[in-house]
């Protein structure tokens, strides 16, 4: 930045200059005057109208007059002094020795001072020129350079993440720690004939933690690492990203042994052929010239490329076939003894207070990823800088995980007591049909405090990682959904909107029990309906129909069936604890929010 300014000052200070050294050369360059002929010279000092004549260097004769008249310009003759000239035209020597006659002093560097003021404005242009074609040159090699691979290159000399910074992921850690010994001791490998895989393709949701691993088997290798995300090889110039590709893997190949790490690389890696606007467009031109550099490695390159992704069913298979991305390395939601290693890692070097219990926390947390996990310990830690801490104690970090998953309190949204009753209503039907269903999860919180974008909330927390779940689990969580609705209906007579986003729930369980669970009686284990969708767009466009209109039907038919049984086995449950509905709902307009044992202490041992 400091260069560029500097050469932007250059090039002004060059313009003034030359601006400045030409406006000199022209004030001191006279415009031509018309010349006195010698001899009316001669007729003027004859007539005593002369003052001085001064003769200069060159044979000049600047001539004054004694009337004040304008000085004018003449010339004698080379070679003849001017007393022999003017004597010669007749001038009386009386008159002459009247004329005071002055010769001017030759200096030797008057000709180079003159030459200097002719040629210095041109020397500055033509500098100020070169200059600028010089810049017209860099310019134009920049904006042809950008076929050259922007891929950010990391040395392995201070590596800044290793596999001590990575948990939750051993089984990765172990196929990846085979690759980091191939690049430590190829030999090893060589020497029985192995062949280690070209490239290893990181499989995840988004925030597992397949970029961090990646950094880490570089860090763990101590070798090169280029990074470059798969969207950075296509541009709107026809050839470009095939030409970045080419200039990745020579560097690459330059820098070997080393590490290509290619970012969510489904944004080049789709199908073939899915194109909007052709088959051969530019993206594929550039997944095209990503399989011939990978399938074209010598063995001795040890060059290894990892890629990330979590789309890896769009990818087209040539990418996926032995020779190329031959290795798949899945890193999914880590268990609870995964995430309670996340939260050592991302709690290290924090003040965290001694009282924390982090095996708590990583039991509530089902679900959470690492970098969900890392946005909770910087919420903790965000939390007890604003109420004045010095150390991050277990309620900055409980509250930290309901803002993650529930959202942000919203405490001064101004709620109508009329409303604030009904929202206390509905949170209680979820609750108390949650309560009385033994297959629901426990209830970890209740509360009419609006987060996010709901009105209150009524918070389940499993107590184990589930896996699968079973068709009784499925049921409670219909009746749970329609607590709220048929607790409104219930109490006030009457339904609102605030069930909405509950019907869309119950609609979308009940209709995959019956046709991807085949929890049907009556359609039997079957599934029904195959998803549509865009490779190129990579999302769902809908359902395709393989089944008949009597099949719909049917489907319908028992969709609603389960849907209506969970509504008449809610409204059992609202009905036969009417007073624990009240009780509830009662505690949650006096104190707004319930927790786990405030609401247990309700029922007192009361189940279903």
């Amino acid at each position: 930045m400091r260069s560029g300014l500097f050469r932007n000052s250059f090039i002004y200070l060059l313009i003034i200059a030359a601006v400045s050294a030409l406006v000199l050369s022209m004030m001191n360059t006279r415009p031509p005057a018309e010349e006195l002929d010698i001899s009316t010279l001669a007729e003027q000092i004859n007539k005593g109208e002369v003052e001085q004549v001064t003769i200069k260097n060159s044979g000049d004769l600047l001539i004054e007059y004694k009337s004040g008249r304008p000085e004018e310009t003449s010339r004698k003759e080379p070679d003849v002094s001017l007393f022999d000239t003017l004597t010669n035209l007749g001038v009386a020597p009386d008159k002459l020795a009247d004329v005071n006659v002055l010769v001017e002093a030759i200096s030797p560097w008057d000709d180079w001072i003159a030459l200097g003021i002719t040629l210095l404005p041109l020397l500055i242009i033509g500098g100020l020129l070169f200059f600028m074609v010089r810049q017209a040159q860099g310019s134009n090699s920049q904006a042809m350079s950008f076929g050259k691979s922007k891929a950010k290159m990391f040395t392995g000399d201070k590596p800044t993440v290793t596999f001590e910074d990575v948990a939750g992921a051993e089984e990765a850690k172990e196929e990846l720690n085979e690759v980091v010994e191939f690049l430590r001791e190829p030999e090893k490998f060589i020497s029985l004939g192995a062949r280690i895989p070209k490239g290893v393709l990181m499989v995840g949701p988004p925030g597992c933690g397949k970029t961090l691993m990646a950094k880490a088997v570089s860090g763990e290798a101590g070798v090169p690492f280029f990074s470059i995300s798969g969207s950075e090889f296509v541009e709107m110039f026809v050839g470009v990203g095939a030409s970045r590709v080419r200039d990745l893997f020579e560097q690459a190949k330059r820098n070997s042994p080393c590490i290509i790490f290619i970012d969510e690389i489904d944004a080049v890696g789709r199908h073939r052929g899915a194109g909007l606007g052709g088959s051969h467009d530019e993206r594929e031109q550039t997944l095209n010239q990503i399989l011939v550099e990978m399938d074209g490695f010598d063995t001795d390159t040890n060059v290894i490329m990892i890629a990330a992704t979590n789309r890896p069913d769009i990818l087209d298979p040539a990418l996926l076939r032995p020779g190329r991305f031959d290795r798949r390395v899945i890193i999914d939601n880590p268990d609870w003894v995964g995430r309670r290693a996340i939260l050592d890692v991302h709690m290290r070097g924090k003040p965290i207070s001694a009282n924390v219990d982090r095996d708590a926390l990583a039991k509530r947390t089902i679900g959470f990823v690492g970098a969900d996990l890392e946005n909770m310990v910087n919420e903790a830690a965000i939390l007890a800088a604003r109420h004045n801490k010095k150390e991050i104690a277990q309620a900055e970090l409980e509250d930290a995980i309901e803002k993650v998953q529930l959202g942000p309190e919203r405490r001064s949204r101004i709620v109508p007591d009329d409303e604030k009753e009904v929202v206390a209503y509905h949170e209680a039907g979820h609750a108390l049909v949650g309560k009385m269903m033994k297959d629901s999860d426990p209830v970890q919180k209740v509360t009419i405090v609006p987060r996010g974008m709901a009105g209150g909330v009524t918070w389940f927390l499993p107590e184990d990682d589930r896996q699968m779940v079973d068709e009784a689990y499925l049921k409670a969580r219909l009746a749970v959904a329609l607590g709220g609705r048929v607790a409104e209906e219930v109490v006030f007579g009457e339904i609102t909107t605030g069930a909405s986003s509950d019907l869309q729930t119950v609609t979308g369980i009940a209709r995959s029990m019956v046709t991807q669970y085949g929890m049907s009686e009556d359609l039997g284990p079957v599934t029904y309906g195959e998803k549509e969708e865009l490779v190129f767009l990579g999302r769902e466009l809908g359902e395709q129909r393989n089944y008949s209109d009597e099949t719909a039907q049917e489907i319908d038919n028992e969709v609603r069936r389960l849907v209506e049984d969970a509504y008449v086995l809610t409204t059992k449950i609202i009905t036969d604890y009417r007073d624990k509905l009240d009780e509830i709902a009662h505690r949650l307009l006096d104190e707004e929010t319930l927790d786990a044992k405030g609401f247990a202490a309700i029922f007192g041992g009361a189940s279903a």
